[in-house]
């Protein structure tokens, strides 16, 4: 029986000295915890067969942390995990503890290990600060990369503004952002949920660091990119095809629907913003609705938004037809909307069909649920992350903060039965032209965007 294991130990160490080109640090020494040191929580870590190990404990009340007393800017990290017992746990990387923030509560990105039916490992969350980054639905592939109660190879590159993660050599996560360029690593223990979660372990093992001479892995083309910066396209998001629709400086690329140049009044840009100019909600009394110069057929679009009040009114519109009805004071372009509305709840029943909560198809289709979480249940005052995708199928789904939360097809009969039960339903053709402008909508109340890309689906 001895011999098959060897051969899997030379087999592993020799995909290990590949993996493992350039020179690699250990931060733990499979001994004792010498170059760590616990914040927060009061979870135990202790050193078991070669392995450290957090275990969970019903009296901490905080989530605990094993950090490194060095920090790290620009890194490739490598380890491995395991769990016993269903616990949410995580791996900090350029993270900080300062006795000034929040009396010294570790914030900063992690490395998320999740092995609950949600199945998010390898997403990335921004502990104590801005929540969600990248939640796993984001990418559905690598979702049953993580073996639960397995030792699980976990990669993640920090390089730049470049945040990316790997499960057992699955692409997880891409992240663009530059909040926090140098921080420490750490393993986290999560505080109870519940007292039936007592005694939990997560374990990890073979944790090394390269810091020098640093070789990013390939692109991976098909990887959704979040970018957290403003206005901005990254290196990869250019690969895939993105373009900015708006530079944050000017109005350049759009115009007044049904008019030849950008509106006079209504709209502002300022601090990277494009907004509309509140005037109580007094439709005709802005500059209206403003549309792209270029008109899109498959795409994926994505805004940031920001509404500061819960009256906030607006909308993403898309395969505007501007020729499809009379563009007048007070009266909007014509196309499919995603609905941008200070109505941030759920439908209050599926009978209900509450079509005008935010990210709905207005008159259309209502969202669906949202899970909990910070960053992913939306919030008056705070940028929101919209994306629309139109597939050559006609396939169309909206997403919000990095969920999905309506999918259908354009042209089935489902689709051609709500539009002719619609306000839409006197238009011929509605929502089926084969192309269409990209629209952002003056209700005449305040409304921030920023951040609007698109790139064409072939």
């Amino acid at each position: 029986m001895k011999t098959p294991i060897v051969c899997f130990a030379l087999f592993a160490a020799a995909a290990t000295s590949v993996l493992h080109a350039g020179p690699w640090q250990s931060l733990f020494n499979g001994k004792d915890l010498s170059g760590w040191k616990q914040l927060n929580g009061t979870a135990p870590y202790a050193v078991v067969d070669g392995a450290i190990v957090g275990t969970a404990v019903a009296s901490s009340k905080a989530n605990s942390f094993l950090a490194t007393e060095k920090t790290y800017g620009d890194f490739i990290l490598e380890m491995e995990i395991k769990q016993e017992g269903l616990s949410n746990g995580g791996i900090q990387f350029r993270s900080l503890s300062k006795p000034d923030w929040n009396d010294g509560r570790v914030h900063g990105y992690q490395f998320e290990i999740d092995p609950s039916e949600r199945a998010w490992t390898g997403g990335i969350y921004d502990e104590a600060r801005r929540g969600w980054l990248y939640p796993g639905t984001l990418n559905p592939g690598a979702q049953k990369a993580y073996k639960y109660g397995e030792w699980n190879k976990v990669r993640i590159e920090a390089i730049g503004e470049n945040l990316r993660t790997w499960v057992n050599g699955q692409p997880v996560a891409h992240v663009v952002d530059n909040v926090t360029p140098s921080g420490f690593v750490a393993l986290q223990v999560h505080a109870l949920q519940n007292p039936g979660q007592a005694g939990f372990k997560t374990s990890w093992r073979n944790i090394q660091i390269q810091t020098t001479d640093l070789k990013p892995s390939p692109a991976v083309p098909a990887l959704y990119v979040r970018n957290m910066i403003p206005n901005n396209l990254s290196a990869a998001e250019k690969a895939q095809g993105w373009q900015l629709l708006f530079d944050g400086k000017t109005t350049k690329g759009w115009r007044g629907a049904g008019k030849k140049t950008f509106p006079d009044k209504g709209w502002f840009v300022k601090d990277g913003e494009l907004g509309v100019v509140d005037n109580g909600g007094k439709e005709g009394f802005g500059g209206g609705d403003i549309v792209t110069e270029k008109e899109y057929s498959t795409f994926e679009y994505e805004v940031e938004f920001l509404m500061p009040e819960k009256n906030a009114n607006s909308g993403l519109k898309y395969f505007v037809n501007e020729s499809a009805s009379p563009i007048g004071e007070g009266n909007s372009a014509i196309g499919l909307e995603f609905q941008v509305t200070g109505n941030l709840g759920e439908p209050a029943n599926a009978a209900a069909k509450d079509y005008n909560t935010l990210g709905s198809v207005y008159q259309l289709y209502a969202r669906g649920a949202l899970p909990g979480g910070l960053a992913i249940i939306p919030r008056l005052k705070e940028w929101q992350h919209a994306r629309i995708v139109v597939h050559p199928d006609n396939r169309v789904e909206h997403w919000l903060n990095g969920i999905k939360i309506v999918e259908y097809v354009r042209g089935s009969a489902d689709f051609k039965e709500r539009v002719a039960h619609s306000k839409y339903k006197d238009t011929p053709e509605f929502g089926l032209w084969p192309k269409g402008r990209l629209l952002l909508q003056e209700h005449g109340r305040d409304i921030r965007f920023r951040s609007v890309k698109v790139r064409e689906l072939k």
